[in-house]
This record gives C-alpha cells, sequence and structure tokens, in this order.
C-alpha cells in the first residue's frame, strides 16, 4: 500500500487516458480512485482509465487459497497503525465515509478475475462493475473474497452470474492475471495505487490536483 505522495513530473497535455495499478484490499486504491473520481468530474472532456491489477497477498497466499497472516512481509503493528491514520486522513480530505480503514482478512484474487473477465468480455460494463466491488468492501463491508458477493454484484449491473463464476474457476484465466501480476512489477510497480499517464507515474492516493497535473501538465 501507499500513502499520498508523488513522484509526476511535469508532463505535456496529453489528453484522455490514465492507468491506475490497483489491488481492491488496498484502502489507497479506493481512496485513490475516489480522488481520480473527483478529478475527472472537473475536467471538461473525458478521461479513459485503463485498470491494471496488481496482488498485494502474492506473498501471503498459502496453497489453498487462504492467507497466511504469519508470513513475513515486513507489516508490523505500528506499520498498520500508520496506515489506518493516514486512512483517516485522506477520507477527511476527499471527504469520502469508509466501513473499514483496513480490510487484512480479505483477499481479492477472486474479485480481480472476475473484474479482468468484466473487462475483456463487457468492457462497456466492467466500470460499473470495477465501482460495485470497491463499494461492497469498503462501503458495506462485505466480502470480495466470496464467490457468492461477486457473482451477486455482477447481477446487480446485469452480468451473466453463471459466467463470472466460471470466469472465476477458470485456471487459464487465473494464470492470466499471475501473469499480468507478474508484468506490472517488471514494470516498475511495487505499490498501489500507481497512476501513470504519457510516460510519467504518481505514486499514492494523489489529489485531484496531482493527477490533473500528471495527464494535463503544468507546474
Amino acid at each position: 500500500m501507499a500513502d499520498a505522495d508523488t513522484n509526476a513530473d511535469d508532463a505535456p497535455t496529453t489528453g484522455d487516458r490514465i492507468t491506475i495499478y490497483a489491488d481492491y484490499v488496498c484502502p489507497f486504491c479506493y481512496l485513490g480512485t475516489r480522488s481520480l473520481e473527483q478529478y475527472r468530474e472537473g475536467r471538461d472532456a473525458p478521461l479513459a482509465v485503463d485498470w491494471h491489477p496488481f496482488d498485494l497477498r502474492r506473498g501471503k497466499r498459502n496453497a489453498d487459497g487462504s492467507i497466511d497472516h504469519d508470513a513475513e512481509d515486513g507489516k508490523d503493528d505500528q506499520y498498520y497503525e500508520q496506515a489506518r491514520q493516514n486512512v483517516r486522513r485522506l477520507q477527511e480530505e476527499y471527504d469520502v465515509e469508509m466501513a473499514q480503514e483496513i480490510a487484512t482478512d480479505v483477499d481479492s484474487f477472486d474479485a480481480q478475475v472476475a473484474s479482468w473477465y468484466v473487462k475483456q468480455e463487457y468492457p462497456e460494463q466492467w466500470a460499473a462493475f470495477d465501482e460495485a466491488i470497491y463499494t461492497a468492501l469498503w462501503q458495506d463491508g462485505r466480502d470480495i473474497g466470496d464467490v457468492d458477493v461477486l457473482t451477486d454484484l455482477a447481477a446487480e449491473i446485469g452480468l451473466p452470474t453463471d459466467e463470472i463464476r466460471d470466469a472465476i474457476a477458470d485456471d487459464g484465466i487465473r494464470a492470466e492475471l499471475e501473469n499480468r501480476f507478474a508484468e506490472a512489477q517488471q514494470t516498475g510497480v511495487t505499490g498501489v495505487p500507481t497512476f501513470v499517464s504519457d510516460g510519467h507515474v504518481a505514486r499514492g492516493a494523489v489529489p485531484p490536483e496531482h493527477l490533473e497535473r500528471l495527464v494535463e501538465g503544468g507546474q
């Protein structure tokens, strides 16, 4: 997880696209999407968003899919307390209510598989599904690691639930996601959210004005 720091370069005006690397279980990713939405609402022109999945649980997932809370990841109680403080600060800054500040017991792998499938097969409905997953976890406190929850969310926006369930269980799609996670790391993404536009990067739940600078340039 990353906090609201940025290393975005001054960039020339690029127009209409931003890439976000994110994991649904990252509270800063949720807050980053709130900032991104505020920026998009303030733009005169539309802004396309290209989502790339990232797996924060990769080093803590057991073979059976459960989370190993004893796995060493360098994050102690002090880290999580600081994370909670940062979440609270950003909630106030972006005027966002959240049902929880962190979600260490939730695994988003199935949610990301489902989201990736929808992005490929039903691109016009992907944004609504992406929003529904974030809302379920961070607003409603639901377990997005539960396949039944994911199919319920799919049904609410008119997606075929049997297809979504089959996609989640599809070894080929799951392997493709693993490759995507590896590719993200190989391109230098080490934490999320990471925003990229025209080769320039902003890391963390940066405020709307930083995203504006990233996409449109300026001082």
